[in-house]
């Protein structure tokens, strides 16, 4: 076993068959961390006596500590590499999955989901990192896209596994579960190789840091390409925070037949992903990116359409939100390759902060959804439409000007 793990870390990454699939489940624990509990979170309002808006505490403090988590993993890693680093933070989101299960109180349990989150991000920015480490702009985004389709099984399973879950047992040991996916990481890990060489490797001292965030902030593009999705971000994430509320109970979906619901939107991002791996070949990212928010925006526009004249009740609904979840994929791969692009030096870096940008507005947007709930799906999608207007806007004011002036 572990001489098969040493062959396979000797081998170039980029010729590797391991490589993506490893990157994939160190992606996974995103979803596996939120869409898992998502069937539960009801259940635990009533089992902790916590009102819809408590719940949602515990979501939005998992994307906080997600978002502010990658600063300090990104930081880590351009200065001792990539691996070391993403074990710490397994061990640290496993601590945090024990805590979750033990919890007796809601605002004990929103902690506990802040610890885990923080130690769960490690995996996501620096497979970012790792990708940005090995390919270029363009062949990064379509592995980006790529590994997207190796993770979306994910998405689809891990609500489904919380469902079942609650048949036989309770919410608790959907956490017990989680941590056996932290077990699961820790292979995937093993087989990966190091991606960032001694020589590129940079000082953890506060001047340094200081100044490689004011390159990143004061960077136009990179701020369009950052910002930008972090507002398509918060449009997932206000779906993902309201849809448990308003399918089980505004329409009464069953928990167990929740993740049946939510796997359709996975589905549908796994179709557009597959096209961007290819297209954004042909055209660039940044072509791609630009279809991606318009047509954000455009669905957006039409969940709000759709939930205010009540057409077709929940699968009016579901159909609205499927298109603009699909649409999603052609935004995240492309928008984090251009962030990258011009920042090889310090990638850990400049993927943790989009990172925790991403996932702060994320944080903010489930915040949002819970307190305005009022028994209506309008909250989730008024969120979710304006966010996408933002975006459009961002991408149009930030990237689009300065596009033209470089092709001039």
């Amino acid at each position: 076993m572990l001489a098969r793990l040493a062959a396979v870390r000797s081998r170039s990454p980029a010729e590797s068959p391991f490589f993506i699939a490893a990157l994939g489940v160190l992606m996974s624990f995103g979803p596996m961390g939120t869409d898992m509990y998502l069937p539960g979170m009801p259940a635990i309002g009533r089992d902790l006596h916590a009102a819809q808006d408590q719940v949602q505490w515990t979501l939005s403090a998992f994307f906080l500590g997600f978002g502010v988590g990658q600063l300090l993993w990104g930081a880590l890693s351009d200065r001792f590499g990539r691996r070391i680093p993403v074990a710490t933070g397994i061990l640290l989101y496993a601590i945090g999955c024990v805590g979750c299960s033990m919890t007796v109180d809601v605002g004990h349990l929103a902690a506990w989901r802040f610890v885990q989150a923080v130690g769960a991000c490690a995996g996501p920015v620096l497979v970012r990192a790792m990708i940005r480490d090995v390919f270029e702009r363009d062949r990064a985004a379509s592995v980006l896209s790529m590994m997207m389709l190796v993770m979306g099984a994910a998405p689809i399973i891990a609500p489904l596994i919380g469902g079942q879950i609650l048949v036989w047992a309770n919410w608790r040991w959907i956490f017990w579960a989680q941590a056996a996916f932290g077990i699961v990481a820790l292979l995937a890990l093993a087989s990966l190789p190091e991606t960032h060489p001694d020589s590129r490797r940079t000082s953890l001292r506060p001047m340094v840091l200081g100044e490689a965030y004011r390159k990143l902030l004061t960077d136009r593009r990179y701020l369009g390409y950052a910002v930008g999705s972090s507002f398509i971000y918060a449009g997932m994430f206000a779906f993902i925070s309201g849809s448990p509320f308003v399918y089980i109970e505004l329409f009464g979906v069953r928990p167990e037949n929740y993740g049946f619901l939510f796997g359709l939107n996975i589905v549908g991002m796994i179709i557009v992903n597959t096209l961007n791996s290819r297209a954004v070949m042909r055209f660039g990212s940044d072509v791609m990116l630009r279809i991606g928010v318009w047509l954000a925006a455009a669905t957006g526009i039409l969940l709000v359409a759709c939930v205010l004249g009540g057409w077709g009740g929940l699968w009016g609904l579901v159909g609205c939100l499927f298109l603009f979840m699909s649409v999603t994929g052609f935004c995240f791969a492309n928008s984090m390759a251009g962030a990258l692009q011009s920042f090889p030096q310090m990638a850990g870096t400049a993927s943790a902060l989009a990172g925790m940008l991403q996932f702060s507005t994320g944080a903010l947007s489930g915040w949002a959804v819970g307190l305005m709930a009022d028994g209506t799906a309008m909250p989730m999608a008024g969120v979710i439409g304006g966010a996408a207007l933002v975006s459009l806007a961002l991408n149009l004011w930030l990237i689009r000007p300065v596009r033209r002036r470089l092709l001039a």
